[in-house]
């Protein structure tokens, strides 16, 4: 086990460092962006009512105006499931029986997926992560990913930047829990083989921090990088802006 120390906070001991992807090991804000636009391109061919993609763009945090997203919103934090019962909730309401709405939905977002390919060029990673993974794991330190995202999408991440010898346990959101479930987490840890009183979480989003804290980890760790907008995530213990913040000591 190790200490870690971020900004004069000392955290110890420590055995794992459970990491979110999106927004904080992979720059995904563009083609996160990307996607919404397809997605919501589609859905309106499918529905075409006035003001729906307006509205579903407001529900998925996504301002047509800027073509950006909001980083606390739907689109920017909540799970494939999540943005889906949206999408479908809005179809509903225009007079689609549930089960359609669901369906319609769904074949707009795989369309949309197949439109808009997530890959290393399109989702690079943030600089120092590879450095920085590398360095706490020749201390000993166990890296686990767990991520809003689908499964597939994680490995995908693992794979286009060759993580494999960097990270003990890779897990998405799609397998029957999502955050902000604590239950996610001490899966994870379950995995990992470690207390969750032995790990920190650090994430961009407040559901990370909020899984986090409701899993009794020793600590929560909010990173908002350069060039991102900076959100007040509640119940972090430290805020830090690079990965290299991150001092580990035998």
């Amino acid at each position: 086990m190790v200490s870690i120390t971020i900004q004069n906070k000392t955290f110890s001991p420590i055995q794992a460092l459970i990491f979110d992807k999106d927004g904080t090991l992979e720059n995904s804000k563009v083609y996160l962006e990307k996607l919404t636009v397809a997605r919501l391109a589609l859905l309106e061919q499918k529905v075409p009512e006035p003001n729906f993609g307006d509205r579903l763009a407001g529900a998925f945090g996504f301002n047509r105006g800027s073509a950006q997203l909001d980083p606390g919103g739907l689109m920017a934090v909540g799970s494939r499931r999540d943005n889906l019962i949206a999408a479908a909730s809005y179809i509903a309401e225009q007079g689609h029986g549930w089960f359609q709405s669901l369906e319609i939905a769904n074949q707009c977002f795989d369309q949309a997926d197949r439109q808009i390919v997530a890959n290393a060029d399109t989702c690079p990673m943030f600089p120092t992560v590879v450095n920085c993974l590398q360095k706490w794991r020749n201390q000993g330190v166990k890296i686990a990913i767990l991520s809003a995202a689908r499964q597939r999408s994680v490995e995908r991440f693992i794979a286009d930047h060759q993580l494999q010898n960097l990270v003990d346990v890779a897990k998405g959101s799609d397998q029957g829990l999502s955050k902000p479930d604590p239950a996610l987490y001490l899966l994870t840890c379950q995995e990992l083989g470690v207390k969750p009183a032995h790990t920190l979480m650090i994430g961009d989003a407040q559901g990370d921090i909020t899984m986090a804290k409701g899993a009794n980890a020793q600590g929560a760790i909010a990173i908002h990088w350069p060039g991102y907008p900076k959100g007040n995530l509640l119940g972090a213990d430290v805020t830090i802006a690079d990965l290299e913040q991150i001092q580990c000591q035998p």
